[in-house]
């Protein structure tokens, strides 16, 4: 057998090396892959007892309220939820975390400038401060309007096929290139004087869906298609995906789960015949060079959260790192003027986000606490959370890990998180395809989004807003959205009666 996982049994090596390295193995903090202290027999018999889904919903489980262990924040009635530093990373993280947020909220301006730390924007651009997309660092959301501009809703680009080093290194990879006129993403926004790529333009059809009770809800499908394109004509086999920006919170904690942890959920044979497959995005790290566990981001195309941070400055704010070092951002060859466009590098490294600052950035975003749990107790929440684990939710929303132990990294270190994900990709069928590969990730596949905070969402974001492109606007909306690997669930949940729908519902807004 040459194959475990759905992929070489030699890339598996890999990143069980890499999750339970050798005693004594220290690395650099801000890399992250951290180093874990490898554990004991015992240790793991713990973990696996204390990780088993619950068969008794009668009462909460011990420590459900704090889905972020010691890290876990007090729940906000405000907007600013999502926006607390983790409850264990004392006065010194939290004035590191303090300066990272001020450079999450910054808003860049172009080159050159008077205030030099602060420019470089573009020349193309979705938004000049990470805040515009992460709204109060959650969900961002899709336009309420056809004619309102969309910031935190943008528009992935690529075309079939292409020589990249992934193919060679990851089996399965399916081989895309970014259009050779627009690049990988669309940006709607540019400097004064360029021409903007062009703008996203949404067609919505809504349709009725009514359950056998009779209560109806109405169903969202969008259609998207680049509108008004500045530089020409794109190519005429471009694939587009949706992608709304994420929140923020708990992703130091995500990123802390041991690699084997994860990979210990992928089954994409399904061999044990319950309709679930899941299989493990690998990426190559543009930190390390090597074939990692994907993570993060809609379909997990970034291993860590400083190349996922990176990637954002890039693609999102035209903005170079020691990652992403063009202070052109996307711009293509096929835009001369965009490439001629002064960029804000500092003399000292040519970048316009140093590696200090892309530090600061990347604390913060590991640091974002997550609220406590709201009504663990109450009757409905408990009868919410039994449909969802005996309807099968489970199977891709994994409730509960053990996080690793880590030198140097207290506040992410042996904690007991509550996020209810995978981290795996799943097919999601036809409805939610937008037919566009990434990676090894298919045009059906998604990853599992974690749902801690997910109840707190039009708190913070202003208005209910859930999937990759933001599409569903109520929980059961989202729920009825699911197909593939999710289709039995959601039939499950569609054959409810209200009352047992309602405490679903029940259930997903206390997370």
């Amino acid at each position: 057998m040459t194959r475990a996982l759905g992929f070489p049994l030699a890339a598996l090596a890999l990143l069980a090396a890499s999750a339970h390295p050798a005693p004594g193995h220290t690395g650099d903090l801000r890399d992250l892959h951290l180093p874990l202290l490898p554990r004991t027999a015992e240790e793991d018999a713990r973990i696996a007892a204390v990780t088993a889904p619950t068969r008794d919903f009668t009462a909460p489980e011990r420590f459900e309220a704090k889905p972020a262990g010691a890290a876990t924040v007090r729940a906000r009635a405000t907007a600013d939820a999502f926006s607390d530093p983790s409850a264990n990373i004392g006065l010194e993280g939290r004035m590191t975390f303090n300066l990272g947020n001020g450079l999450f909220t910054k808003a860049w301006v172009s080159a050159p400038s008077s205030t030099q730390s602060s420019d470089g924007l573009g020349p193309l651009f979705n938004a000049r401060a990470c805040q515009l997309c992460h709204l109060k660092d959650g969900r961002g959301l899709p336009p309420a309007r056809p004619d309102e501009d969309a910031v935190a809703l943008f528009l992935r680009l690529s075309v079939p096929g292409g020589a990249a080093a992934e193919t060679a290194l990851i089996p399965d990879w399916i081989a895309t290139s970014p259009d050779p006129v627009y690049g990988g993403q669309l940006q709607n926004f540019t400097l004064a004087g360029l021409p903007a790529e062009g703008r996203m333009e949404v067609e919505t059809e809504e349709t009725p869906l009514t359950f056998p009770d009779g209560e109806a809800i109405t169903m969202h499908a969008p259609s998207y298609r680049l509108a008004d394109p500045g530089y020409g004509p794109p190519a005429p086999d471009l694939m587009l995906s949706p992608r709304v920006a994420p929140q923020m919170i708990g992703l130091g904690l995500l990123e802390a789960i041991p690699a084997a942890d994860i990979l210990a959920h992928a089954d994409p044979d399904d061999a044990d015949g319950d309709g679930i497959s899941g299989r493990a995005s690998i990426v190559l790290s543009a930190r390390h060079g090597v074939p990692m566990l994907g993570r993060f981001g809609h379909k997990a195309g970034q291993p860590t959260v400083e190349e996922q941070s990176a990637g954002a400055f890039s693609g999102d704010m035209g903005l170079s790192t020691p990652l992403h070092p063009s202070g052109h951002g996307d711009c293509t060859a096929a835009q001369a003027a965009c490439l001629d466009a002064e960029t804000g590098a500092d003399p000292a490294d040519g970048l316009e986000v140093s590696q200090v600052n892309l530090d600061l950035v990347t604390f913060y975003a590991r640091n974002l606490g997550v609220p406590e749990r709201r009504d663990v107790a109450d009757p409905a929440v408990l009868r919410g959370k039994e449909i969802f684990y005996t309807a099968g939710c489970i199977g891709c929303h994994v409730p509960k890990y053990v996080t690793g132990r880590m030198e140097g990294a207290v506040a992410q270190s042996f904690q007991l998180i509550w996020p209810y994900s995978d981290l795996l990709l799943h097919d999601m069928g036809a409805g939610l395809a937008d037919h566009r590969p990434e990676g090894r990730a298919t045009g059906t596949e998604w990853r599992t989004p974690p749902l801690w905070g997910i109840g707190l969402t039009a708190q913070v974001s202003g208005r209910e807003s859930y999937l990759h492109d933001g599409r569903a606007t109520t929980f059961l909306e989202a729920v009825m959205w699911h197909g593939g690997e999710g289709k039995a669930a959601r039939d499950a949940v569609y054959h409810l009666p209200k009352e047992d729908r309602d405490a679903l519902v029940s259930f997903l807004g206390s997370l």
